[in-house]
C-alpha cells in the first residue's frame, strides 16, 4: 500500500486549493481521503491568509467519481465512514470562507455532493453531475441541493439518479460558469480571487446572513445525522 497521500493542499496569500489527488481510481473517496480532507479543511479554516478556498482535483477528467465502492469496510467502518462524509459536508456547507468547486469531469455522488456543499461551482464542459443516492439506497443529497437548485430540480435529480452535463447543470443554476476542462481549475481559482479580494469580515457576515436565513447548515447536520443513523442500523453498504 502506498504511503502517498489521496489529496493535494495549497495554502496561499487569499486562495487555497484543496485536490482530490487519487486519479487512478477516478478520485474515489475512501476513508483515508476524507481524513486528509478534513484535516485540510481545518488548517485552511484557521488561517487567516487563507480567505477564500477551491476545491478542485489533479485530474480534469473528473472530480471524483463517489464513494469508493471497493474499499472494504465492516459494520463499524462504514459507520465510520458515514460520519466522515456527513463531517465534510458540513465542514463545507459552514464553512466561513467562500468555496469554490472545479467541477471537472465525472462530478458523482460523494463527489457531487462536496461540489454543492461549496458556495460556488464552476463548470468543466466535459461535466457528468449525477446524485445516485436513490439507485444506490443512500439517503443523501436533499439538505443542500434545495437550497441550491430548487425543490422541483432537486427532486429530478435525486429521485431520476439521471446524468446532466454542463450546459444543463448552467441552465438550472447548478454551476455559474462553464470552462474548457482543462481551465475548469484555474476559472475556479480565478472565481474565489475575486472573492478573497474583498474585506474578509464583510464576506464572513454575508455568508453567515445568508446562511441564517436559509437555514442550510442546520439542514446539512440533519441529513448528516439521518445518513450515520442509516448506516448504522440499515442494510449496509457493501
Amino acid at each position: 500500500m502506498t504511503d502517498a497521500p489521496f489529496t493535494e493542499y495549497e495554502p496561499g496569500e487569499g486562495v487555497a486549493v484543496l485536490r482530490l489527488a487519487r486519479p487512478g481510481a477516478r478520485n474515489a473517496i475512501n476513508t483515508r481521503m476524507l481524513e486528509e480532507l478534513l484535516e485540510h479543511l481545518a488548517e485552511a479554516r484557521s488561517d487567516d491568509a487563507v480567505r477564500a478556498l477551491v476545491v478542485s482535483s489533479n485530474d480534469h477528467l473528473g472530480l471524483s467519481a463517489g464513494a469508493d465502492v471497493r474499499e472494504e469496510l465492516d459494520r463499524e467502518g462504514q459507520v465510520r465512514r458515514m460520519q466522515l462524509f456527513a463531517d465534510l459536508y458540513d465542514g463545507l456547507t459552514a464553512f466561513p470562507k467562500p468555496t469554490v468547486a472545479a467541477c471537472h469531469g465525472a462530478c458523482v455522488g460523494g463527489g457531487a455532493e462536496i461540489a454543492v456543499a461549496c458556495d460556488l461551482r464552476v463548470g468543466g464542459s466535459n461535466l457528468r453531475l449525477r446524485f445516485p443516492g436513490a439507485a444506490l439506497g443512500v439517503p443523501v443529497g436533499p439538505a443542500r441541493l434545495v437550497s441550491l437548485a430548487g425543490l422541483s430540480v432537486a427532486k429530478y435529480l435525486l429521485l431520476s439518479s439521471k446524468e446532466v452535463n454542463a450546459e444543463q447543470a448552467l441552465r438550472w443554476g447548478l454551476v455559474h460558469k462553464v470552462a474548457p476542462a482543462a481551465r475548469t481549475e484555474a476559472v475556479a481559482i480565478d472565481l474565489a480571487t475575486s472573492c478573497a479580494a474583498h474585506p474578509p469580515e464583510a464576506v464572513a457576515r454575508l455568508k453567515r446572513m445568508l446562511h441564517e436565513w436559509d437555514g442550510v447548515v442546520e439542514r446539512s447536520r440533519a441529513e448528516g445525522e439521518g445518513q450515520v443513523e442509516w448506516a448504522r442500523t440499515g442494510p449496509g453498504l457493501s
